[in-house]
C-alpha cells in the first residue's frame, strides 16, 4: 500500500534551500490532512548533520541517501537513486521545487516510474479522488489548470515561494533512515569535477521575496547602479527584462520572463518595463507589484497593484531613501 508524501529536499555543500523548507512546510499541512507520514529524501556525501533541520520544520521520517558520487548533482545518479527507493516505499507523492535540479529531475523520475506529472505548480490541495489536486499556470499565466493524477506516486514540481517557510521547532525529532544508492558506471554518464558558485550578498532570483527588476527603460548598463542600491537597502535580489538581457547591459542570468527564470516574489519592482506577455508570464504570479514607468499606457500597469506614472531616475533614488529611514 503507497504511503506518505515525500519531499526531494535540495542541499548544497549541506545548505538547504529555501525552496524545500517551503515544501516541508506545506507538506506538514497536507500530511495532517491526509494521515499521511510527511518524508524528507536527502541525497549528497556528509549530510547526516541535515536530518535535525528538516524534522523541525514537520519531517517524520527522514531518509538518507549517501554516497560520494552523490556529492554533486547530477542527472543520472540522482535519478537512479531515487527511482530504486522510491519504487521500493512506494509513497503516495513525491514532491520537489520547480528549480533547475527539480525540472531536470521530475519528468525523467516520472519517465522511470511510468506516471505523469505536473509541473511549476502555484498551488496544491487535498482531493478525496486523486489524493492531490495542484494549480498551475498556462497559456503564458494567462489562465490556470487544476491538474491530478490517479497513478501513484504523483509527482509534482512546486514554485519557489509558492508557501512559507513555517516556524521551526527545534524539539521535534524524525526516524532517520539510511539507504544505499547502488550508483552505476551506467549512471555516471557525466561527472561534476567541481562547481562555480557566483558570489553574491544578494539573494539568489528565483527565491527572493523582494526583487526590483529593469527593463528598456534603464537606458544603458550603467544606469543599473540605481537599482543595485535600492536592492541592497531591502535586501533584494536584482532583475531584468528579455530587452535589457538582448541589449547586453545585464547578463541573462538576471532574466525573468518566459524565456529566463519565473519568479514569485512578495514584492516585484517593475522599473522601466512595458510588460511584454514573455515578462508577465514571469512575475505575474508575485504577491505585491509595483510598476514605474514614464508611459501611463503601459501594459506592466494592466498587472500592477500599484502604478507610478514618471521617471524612474527620479522616483527610484527617492524610494532608496524613503526605505533608508523607514529602516
Amino acid at each position: 500500500m503507497a504511503k506518505g508524501i515525500w519531499i526531494i529536499v535540495e542541499q548544497s555543500k549541506l545548505e538547504i534551500r529555501k525552496v524545500s523548507l517551503e515544501l516541508i512546510s506545506q507538506g506538514r499541512i497536507l500530511a495532517d490532512k491526509t494521515g499521511e507520514p510527511l518524508v524528507a529524501v536527502i541525497l549528497g556525501k556528509g549530510i547526516a548533520g541535515l536530518a535535525d533541520k528538516v524534522a523541525a520544520y514537520g519531517a517524520d521520517k527522514v531518509i538518507l541517501i549517501e554516497d560520494d558520487k552523490l556529492e554533486n548533482y547530477t542527472t543520472g545518479a540522482y535519478t537512479s537513486a531515487l527511482n530504486k527507493v522510491i519504487r521500493k516505499e512506494e509513497p503516495q507523492a513525491v514532491l520537489l521545487g520547480n528549480t533547475a535540479i527539480g525540472k531536470d529531475l521530475a519528468p525523467r523520475l516520472a519517465q522511470r516510474l511510468g506516471v505523469g506529472m505536473a509541473s511549476d505548480c502555484v498551488g496544491m490541495e487535498t482531493d478525496d479522488a486523486s489524493f492531490l489536486t495542484f494549480r498551475r499556470p498556462i497559456y503564458g499565466g494567462k489562465a490556470f489548470a487544476e491538474v491530478s493524477a490517479n497513478a501513484r506516486p504523483v509527482l509534482a514540481t512546486i514554485r519557489p515561494n509558492t508557501f512559507p517557510v513555517g516556524a521551526a521547532d527545534e524539539s521535534k525529532k524524525a526516524e532517520v533512515v539510511t539507504e544505499t544508492a547502488e550508483i552505476s558506471a551506467d549512471d555516471l554518464r557525466a561527472i561534476v569535477k567541481d562547481i562555480a558558485i557566483a558570489v553574491s550578498e544578494r539573494p539568489e532570483l528565483i527565491e527572493a521575496n523582494v526583487i526590483i527588476s529593469g527593463g528598456r527603460g534603464m537606458k544603458g548598463p550603467e544606469n543599473y547602479k540605481i537599482l543595485e542600491d535600492c536592492a541592497d537597502v531591502l535586501g533584494a535580489a536584482v532583475g531584468a527584462s528579455r530587452a535589457a538581457v538582448d541589449a547586453g547591459w545585464i547578463e541573462q542570468k538576471f532574466q525573468v520572463g518566459q524565456t529566463g527564470k519565473t519568479v514569485s516574489p512578495t514584492l516585484y519592482i517593475a522599473c522601466g518595463i512595458s510588460g511584454a506577455i514573455q515578462h508577465l508570464a514571469g512575475m505575474g504570479s508575485s504577491k505585491v507589484i509595483v510598476a514605474i514607468n514614464k508611459d501611463p499606457e503601459a501594459n506592466i500597469f494592466t498587472l500592477a497593484d500599484y502604478g507610478i506614472v514618471g521617471d524612474l531616475f527620479d522616483i527610484v533614488p527617492l524610494l532608496t531613501e524613503e526605505f533608508k529611514k523607514l529602516q
